[in-house]
């Protein structure tokens, strides 16, 4: 019988992932381990930037390129409508400082977000902008709260893809209708969902949308990705306009303050090259496969994590069930809690054990990417397990 296919994806890719060799690595809503072949790229990189200089410097701007067409690909988004960034909260940042507030506007965000989705819009407080948090049911949002909340005055709806905290996967095709509904800009902070959750911005109408790579994506810290749909490129003020901005970037005699067609304008200057480079190369290995798949391969791996967590008595506080409408909110992030025990110290005996997770809202929380297996989780219940 042949195995299937995330299966095989799975073990495929546990191959490129050397952190597998040592520990049992389930932190990926935290920073993600770097695979093989991104390591060859930043060690390619630093042998010729030490070795030559800029030599190669045209070899590395079209590979930076290449990233930007790997990022447009995964979401079926234009090139043209990707932002190489260094963080999600930058990427929220070119929302937040570009758009023409005016005093009694409001921006609806959840009350649990990440703080990067929270500070960008309430930094906008002394422009007149009130900044509206709508309480989950546990980082499940309720749609009708939403509805409440926004008005004719709402400018943006910003929530997170996936909450970071019990990793519920919102629907967002409905809570697109809602912003749009009120004649708001959406906007997705992707960072906990992007690579791993299949989403084409031709059919979920995302207007902008934000993550870095240093999560699902497998990619090295401050290198990410903002999507700014085409529609909004002259509708939000550009931040940092530099020589990169413009039409005529390579010609530095001429001054003309032409901005490119692109959301490549809110670039600014030099880009972090060796972190995109490496961004480029956990891009290639990861949409080898459909991202359904790599999902596939992830829900496979969490779902076993919360049976074996059962068996140990923990608490899985995690919403698991499908809605009536046959939304499916899992994801590879696992929250739980260990009835008798402090999370902080059960956490240090699993990094002494080289199982790595990490606290969150005072609990532990596992984040379980395509390439971990039901070894990894076996490592983590021994763990747990010798004392319950």
């Amino acid at each position: 019988m042949s195995e299937s296919p995330h299966l095989a994806l799975r073990d495929s890719l546990r191959q490129q992932m050397p952190v597998a060799e040592r520990h049992a690595y389930l932190d990926h809503a935290a920073v993600a381990p770097l695979p093989q072949p991104t390591r060859k790229a930043i060690t390619r990189w630093l042998d010729q930037a030490a070795e030559h200089g800029d030599v190669y410097w045209p070899e590395w701007a079209k590979q930076i390129e290449q990233t930007r067409q790997s990022a447009a690909e995964l979401i079926s988004a234009s090139p043209a409508e990707i932002a190489l960034v260094p963080s999600t909260t930058h990427g929220i940042t070119l929302v937040a400082e570009g758009l023409d507030w005016q005093s009694g506007d409001n921006v609806v965000t959840l009350a649990d977000e990440f703080p990067s989705n929270l500070y960008p819009w309430m930094h906008q407080r002394d422009r007149g902008v009130e900044v509206r948090t709508v309480e989950t049911d546990n980082g499940r949002v309720v749609l009708d709260r939403l509805r409440e909340a926004v008005d004719h005055r709402t400018r943006v709806l910003s929530v997170s893809w996936v909450g970071y905290k019990t990793g519920y996967r919102q629907p967002i095709d409905d809570i697109a209708q809602i912003a749009h509904g009120a004649g708001a800009l959406f906007f997705l902070d992707a960072i906990q969902g992007l690579g791993v959750a299949p989403l084409d911005v031709t059919q979920t109408p995302v207007d902008c949308l934000a993550a870095d790579g240093h999560k699902w994506l497998l990619g090295p810290e401050g290198a990410g990705v903002a999507y700014i749909r085409h529609a909004w490129l002259d509708r939000l003020r550009p931040l940092g306009v530099g020589w990169n901005s413009v039409e005529g970037r390579h010609d530095f005699n001429t001054i003309d303050l032409k901005l490119r067609d692109e959301a490549a304008r809110y670039e600014g200057g030099s880009a972090n090259m060796v972190g995109m480079i490496g961004m480029g190369a956990s891009l290639k290995l990861l949409t080898a496969q459909p991202t359904a798949q790599v999902r596939q391969a992830i829900l496979a791996t969490s779902d076993y994590a919360c049976e074996r967590l059962a068996s140990v008595g923990a608490k899985v506080v995690s919403h698991r069930d499908a809605l009536p409408n046959g939304h499916d909110p899992r994801t590879g992030i696992v929250a739980f809690e260990l009835p008798g025990q402090d999370p902080v110290e059960a956490r240090s005996r699993c990094m002494d054990a080289g199982v790595v997770l990490s606290c969150r809202g005072g609990r532990l929380r596992i984040a379980i990417h395509a390439y971990n297996n039901e070894q990894d989780i076996d490592r983590l219940i021994d763990v747990l397990g010798a004392s319950s």
